[in-house]
């Protein structure tokens, strides 16, 4: 699993962006509404209409009972959302689990909870998300990884291209690098990641 999970999450809300980045190697999309789950259902069928005859991974950020009505291919949970056991119980043992952490300690506890990936970070300073405790930087991601071999981990927060070589991680997770040109960020990454 761990060598063929996606490398880059490119986490969005906007269907030209998915469009741009479906059927990309190494890719998964991770959709993040801020509204309501209608909205987050809606965009979410629009989406799996694209990534799935495309072959490419689809999860829900936070809303679990959208991912399951929808048929996304999994979660990514935050501290605030349903706890990973439960999202586990109500998705079943095939679906992809992600959960955010800042340090070994809640890593090896959302692993042993059942999470099939993790997102760790900040990871740099970020603009995108507001009221983020201060960054880890490289050596708080690599302290996570260390903590949890095996399993696929993802720096988040202030993610760009030039960044990725001090990264030891599996891969990353982004919202704003895929903003402009979603399709040349991906490549991008992609080339940093080798």
């Amino acid at each position: 699993m761990h060598n063929s999970f996606p490398r880059i999450h490119v986490i969005t809300d906007s269907l030209d962006v998915i469009r741009a980045v479906a059927g990309q190697d190494d890719v998964a999309v991770q959709i993040r509404v801020k509204t309501t789950d209608a909205q987050a259902y809606a965009l979410t069928l629009a989406a799996l209409e694209i990534l799935r005859p495309a072959g490419t991974l689809c999860l829900v950020n936070d809303r679990i009972g959208v991912a399951l009505a929808a048929g996304a291919d999994g979660v990514h949970l935050g501290a605030d959302d349903l706890p990973i056991d439960a999202a586990r119980r109500v998705l079943g043992p095939s679906a992809v689990i992600g959960a955010t952490c800042r340090n070994p300690t809640s890593a090896r506890e959302a692993v042993a909870a059942g999470a099939s990936y993790l997102g760790t970070g900040p990871a740099f300073a970020t603009s995108t998300k507001d009221g983020l405790p201060p960054p880890i930087g490289p050596a708080g991601v690599a302290a996570v990884v260390d903590a949890v071999p095996g399993v696929p981990v993802l720096a988040i927060g202030g993610i760009t291209a030039d960044r990725v070589p001090v990264l030891p991680s599996h891969g990353v997770a982004a919202i704003g690098a895929f903003v402009v040109d979603p399709k040349r960020a991906v490549a991008e990454f992609i080339e940093a990641l080798r």
